[in-house]
Order: structure tokens, then C-alpha cells, then sequence
């Protein structure tokens, strides 16, 4: 019990002290004008309130990642909570607030524009392809998921519920961001809140209690800790799906001092998030072993309908249910929005100037609707899971990106560059030896996960050496000529 509250104790902590260290190294300025003015455009580009825009990220970036993830990496026992703690602190939330600042200070751009300004054309090439893909996979994962909970609850078939589900996601991909995200997602995020506050109050009259922390790998099938705890709980520590939900709200803020709120604080109330289900998993079936055994039976919606239902009662099995459904869902509709806007980025770098035809949200949602919807048809399962590498791997890059534009800037990019070479080394190994990657020895994947790692690390010191005595003018100069 202590270890949980000490952690919880320190997420608030890092909000408090870090998040201002680390826009104080950005470096605000809130008498420039935002995008949210200068290309107000009534449609992606308005003011929105702070505390509206803050719940609107946090429901946009949580669904139920820092839930089923969080679950499920409870399994490592509590350790999992060093990894939420630290990797939302240092890595999640500084990553977070770069995706959304950098944003705005470039009139609110999508996340691979901005891999293309401060890493190059061809990583924008490749990130722009793993984005896109990404967000289709998630959108398509949040369609069926709920549609089939929808069928086992309501009168609706799985595929009535589906074309329901999807219907909602193509209003609220081309809706203004006020019509329906701006009404009724803080409500939703309002829920989240109520839903992580009442079990964590709850835990503390569960008949076991929170285990204290131990280094110990508490995994009932003894797979290692690293780097699959780091792709196991994803969001609650640190996501790469955030960097592309972050420039929906740039682009909605009305100063920049208010990116600290929204950005960073919304992954602060994710990791809160995280710390309170995956303590409740381990607490709540007596440890990891009757935790495994709940996860076989019901899986993570399983989990997370027993715990809610005993310890909330009936109010609890509403909860579990808007839950499993609702956030799901608002997780899917932004994943679309998002590649729709990538998309609309993309054209306009290939036409040269900006495509302002009122019919270009709709036909832009086109192009990624009609994937997303022929995946939910099929066994997806196995394409799950392909999504958890590819997370973390955009996650990587985005922090490289960051890390590039404080070297350019001449500001102190170890902020960045630091969780950058962990992540790096996270999803170097991870793919040489998880079973959807090279399926490779324990052993011999940490050999070629090094390997990679080296090479990254070595093209990172030929960038200090490169930008060493140059400022962001001189960088711009060369880059045009």
C-alpha cells in the first residue's frame, strides 16, 4: 500500500516541479498568438477552454490503454509501478508535451510534419506510412471491441452495433472539433476520472491488499521484464498514439503557458490511471497468479467489469460497461480524425498550398475509413498485436524529434534525447524477440537490440558534433540551400 501511494505521491510531484522545468527548456511565449487564432478556421482551428481541452486530451490519449495495459502489466507484480512512474515522468509526459507544443509553434502540424522538419524527409516518409497504419489499426481495434460488448448487452446485433459505432466515428471525424468533441468528451473524461477515483478509494477495503514494491519478476509465466513490461503498458507511461492526438488540441489552445495543463498533465492523470488499475489487479485476485487466472477467463474487460461491479456495486457494473464501450469508441473516432488530418498535411506538402475545399474533411476520412472498416470483418487479433511495438516505435521517434529541436535550438535536449536512447533500446530488443517480431533467442536479441541501439546512439553523437556552434538559423540556412 505504501509503494502505491508513494508513486501516486510522485506523479503529482513531477507534475508540480518537472512539467515547469521542462517548458521553462522549451521556453513559452505567451504573447505570440496561437493557431487557434491565426488559422481559425471554425472547423480543427478554434479556442477552447484550458480544462475542457485537458479532459478532451486526456479521454483522447487514455481510452482504455492505462486500464487493459495497466492490467495486464500488474502481472510483473510492483515493479510495474517504477516503470509507470518513471516512464510517464520522464518519457510519457515530456513526450506528450513536445508532440503538442511543437504543434503549435508550427500552426498546428500533424506529428509527421514535424518528424520531417527536425529528422528529415525520408524518416517523415516512414512515419508517415507507421502513423497512418497505426491509426487505423487502433481505430479498427475501438470498432469491434465495443460492437461486440454492445451486442451482448443491448438488442442489437454485432453488426448493427458495428455500423452504429462506425457511423458515430465518421460524424465525429468530420464534425467541427466543437460539435461533438468539445460537448460531451469532457463529460466522458469526467467519468474516467470518477471511475480510476472510486476503485482506487475502494482498494483500500479489499480483503488483500496492495503488495509494497519488489524488484522481483512476479510473472506467472516468467517472461523477462525487459522490454516487455515497457510495451506491455504503453499508455500510463509512455505512447506513441499520443503524438497524434496532440496537435487536435494545439490547435485549440488559446496561450502557450497553458500546454503544461493540457499536455503534460493530462499524461500525469494517465499515469494516476494506471497506478490505480494496476494495483487494483494485483490487490483485488490476492497477486499475479489469481490475477493470470481472471485475465485466461475473462480477459482485461473481464478484470475490469469483476472489479468494478464488486467493489461499486451496481453503479460499478454501469461504470465497467459506459467504460468498456464509451471510451473504446472516443479513442477510435479521434484515431480517424487524426490520420484524416495527416492525410490533408500530406496532400497539402505535395500541392504546394493549403486544401480549403469544404468537402476535403469528408473525402480525406474516405482513404482511411474504408480499411478501418473492412479490418473489423476479419480476426484481429493477430494484427493486435503489432500494435504495441509500432506504438512504442513512434514513440521513439517523436522524442528524437524533440530531442532535434532543442539541439537546433541550443537548449538542453537531454530532456529528450535521455528517454530517447531507453526507447530506443526498448523497441530494438522488443523486435528481435517478441513472437510477431524475429521470434529470436532471449539472448541473441539483446545482442542485435544492442547492436541497433549502438548505431542509433553513434548517429546521435554525429548530430551533436554536426549542430555543435550552429544555431536553428544556421540549421534552416543549410537544410533551404
Amino acid at each position: 500500500m505504501l509503494t502505491f501511494i508513494a508513486s501516486v505521491i510522485l506523479l503529482i510531484a513531477g507534475y508540480i516541479f518537472y512539467a515547469k522545468v521542462v517548458e521553462r527548456i522549451f521556453g513559452i511565449n505567451d504573447d505570440q498568438k496561437t493557431p487557434a487564432y491565426t488559422h481559425n478556421d471554425g472547423f480543427d482551428y478554434m479556442p477552447m477552454s484550458w480544462w475542457k481541452a485537458t479532459l478532451i486530451q486526456l479521454l483522447n490519449i487514455a481510452g482504455l490503454g492505462p486500464i487493459f495495459g495497466a492490467v495486464m502489466g500488474a502481472l510483473y507484480g510492483p515493479v510495474a509501478f517504477i516503470w509507470i512512474v518513471i516512464g510517464c515522468i520522464f518519457g510519457g509526459a515530456v513526450h506528450d508535451y513536445f508532440s503538442g507544443m511543437l504543434s503549435l509553434r508550427h500552426n498546428g502540424a500533424q506529428y509527421p510534419t514535424l518528424v520531417g522538419k527536425y529528422l528529415g524527409k525520408p524518416a517523415q516518409s516512414m512515419i508517415n506510412l507507421l502513423s497512418i497504419v497505426l491509426m487505423i489499426l487502433v481505430a479498427a481495434a475501438f470498432t469491434a471491441g465495443p460492437a461486440k460488448l454492445m451486442s451482448e448487452v443491448t438488442p442489437l446485433g454485432f453488426t448493427t452495433s458495428l455500423f452504429v459505432i462506425f457511423g458515430y466515428f465518421l460524424l465525429a471525424a468530420i464534425l467541427p472539433v466543437n460539435k461533438v468533441i468539445g460537448k460531451i468528451y469532457p463529460i466522458f473524461g469526467a467519468i474516467l476520472i470518477f471511475m480510476a477515483v472510486s476503485i482506487g478509494i475502494g482498494m483500500f477495503f479489499f480483503d488483500n491488499p496492495i503488495p509494497n514494491l519488489t524488484l522481483s519478476n512476479l510473472h506467472p509465466d516468467e517472461l523477462p521484464m525487459w522490454p516487455l513490461l515497457m510495451v506491455t503498458i504503453s499508455c500510463g507511461a509512455i505512447s506513441g498514439f499520443h503524438s497524434t492526438q496532440s496537435p487536435i488540441l494545439a490547435r485549440t489552445l488559446k496561450k502557450e503557458s497553458e500546454g503544461r495543463k493540457v499536455f503534460y498533465g493530462a499524461m500525469i492523470g494517465e499515469g494516476i490511471i494506471a497506478l490505480v488499475w494496476a494495483a487494483a489487479g494485483m490487490a483485488f485476485f490476492g497477486g499475479t497468479g489469481g490475477l493470470q487466472e481472471a485475465l485466461g477467463s475473462g480477459g482485461p474487460a473481464g478484470v475490469v467489469n469483476e472489479i468494478s461491479k464488486t467493489t461499486l456495486g451496481t453503479l460499478g457494473g454501469v461504470l465497467a460497461i459506459l467504460g468498456v464501450i464509451i471510451l473504446p469508441i472516443t479513442t477510435g473516432d479521434t484515431a480517424l480524425r487524426s490520420s484524416r488530418m495527416m492525410l490533408v498535411d500530406l496532400l497539402n506538402q505535395f500541392r504546394k498550398k493549403e486544401i480549403t475545399s469544404k468537402w476535403a474533411p469528408i473525402l480525406m476520412v474516405i482513404p482511411v475509413a474504408l480499411p478501418t472498416f473492412l479490418l473489423t470483418q476479419m480476426d484481429y487479433s493477430f494484427l493486435w498485436r503489432y500494435v504495441g511495438w509500432s506504438n512504442q516505435v513512434v514513440a521513439t521517434v517523436m522524442l528524437w524529434t524533440g530531442a532535434m529541436y532543442l539541439l537546433h535550438t541550443k537548449k538542453f535536449h537531454w530532456i529528450c534525447s535521455i528517454p530517447a536512447l531507453f526507447m530506443t533500446a526498448v523497441v530494438s530488443t522488443y523486435i528481435f524477440y517478441a513472437p510477431e517480431g524475429f521470434g529470436m533467442a532471449y539472448e541473441t536479441s539483446m545482442v542485435f537490440g544492442s547492436i541497433v541501439w549502438l548505431a542509433v546512439a553513434l548517429w546521435f553523437v554525429k548530430q551533436l558534433f554536426k549542430f555543435r556552434g550552429e544555431g536553428y538559423q544556421d540549421v534552416e540556412k543549410r537544410r533551404a540551400g
